[in-house]
């Protein structure tokens, strides 16, 4: 006979989603039943990292965080690193993903190189996991799935713009480094990832984007999304050089989130990768 344990079952309709970087962990967990967002974390470290001293880490905030020690449903792991490269899907060979790569990132040949595709745009996600973080979560929790961050951040803005007839530029902001993606007619124009350390970096790789693609930045739509607000020097910068600037929005699938999230543009992969 077996015996069911209803705290258990509570506890395994929980979902969680973690998101790691070198320079950070952030996580999420999701109530399955209520459609709620009960936690959020983020966890910034001074430098980056590498992927040795990331493992170290990621060990020490799993034992520190009570919430972590549970036992959920479903696990889904963001990797956030530049070593990715889009691929037309009819142009993809499975044979040749380091190929891909080694064009536009520095991959070593001990490294493991995975894939995602991206439906909304026909196309493959090509990119380097961390392995030994991979090893942890099995080891922590068995059965899990992984993705490349740009996948999620691509794949939701084709479909929040899919029948829009207008140019769009989306930028995600984090600490070290942003993403713009350029949607125009509802097809993804440009992709892009950079580092940068001031405010006058950010402007310059954004103003450049938008000559290089013939953009009209009078004209232009651009929505900030991530680490940012009005009153933050890239918004205004940006504000400064580009006629319509606004902060976009999570477009988090319908979910509600208990915590008081003050900024609504805020963890817009995280909190779409369920």
């Amino acid at each position: 006979m077996v015996q069911t344990n209803n705290n258990l079952d509570i506890l395994t309709k929980l979902r969680l989603s973690i998101q790691v970087s070198l320079n950070g962990l952030s996580f999420c967990v999701l109530e399955e039943s209520s459609k709620t967002i009960t936690h959020i974390k983020h966890f910034g470290f001074n430098k980056k990292l590498t992927p040795f001293e990331l493992l170290d880490h990621v060990k020490d905030i799993f034992a520190k965080e009570e919430i972590l020690k549970n036992s959920f449903n479903t696990v889904n792991v963001i990797y956030v690193n530049e070593l990715s490269t889009l691929v037309p899907k009819p142009l993809f060979d499975e044979d040749s993903l380091a190929d891909y790569l080694k064009f536009n990132s520095k991959i070593l040949k001990s490294d493991f190189i995975a894939f995602d595709e991206i439906a909304a745009n026909d196309s493959v996600n090509v990119y380097v996991p961390y392995v030994n973080i991979n090893n942890f979560i099995y080891e922590k929790y068995g059965t899990f799935s992984y993705k490349h961050f740009s996948t999620i951040l691509i794949d939701h803005i084709l479909k929040i713009e899919k029948n829009s007839a207008k140019s769009k530029m989306y930028i995600n902001i984090s600490q070290v480094h942003f993403e713009i993606i350029v949607v125009q007619k509802g097809k993804l124009l440009f992709y892009n990832m950079f580092d940068f350390l001031t405010k006058e970096d950010f402007i310059y790789y954004t103003l450049f984007t938008i000559e290089q693609l013939k953009l009209n930045p009078e004209t232009l739509e651009v929505l900030l999304l991530g680490d940012i607000d009005k009153e933050h020097a890239l918004f205004k910068i940006a504000y400064k050089y580009i006629r319509f600037v606004d902060l976009g929005n999570s477009h988090h699938n319908n979910l509600s989130i208990s915590e008081d999230l003050s900024q609504d543009h805020s963890n817009f992969v995280l909190l779409n990768s369920f």
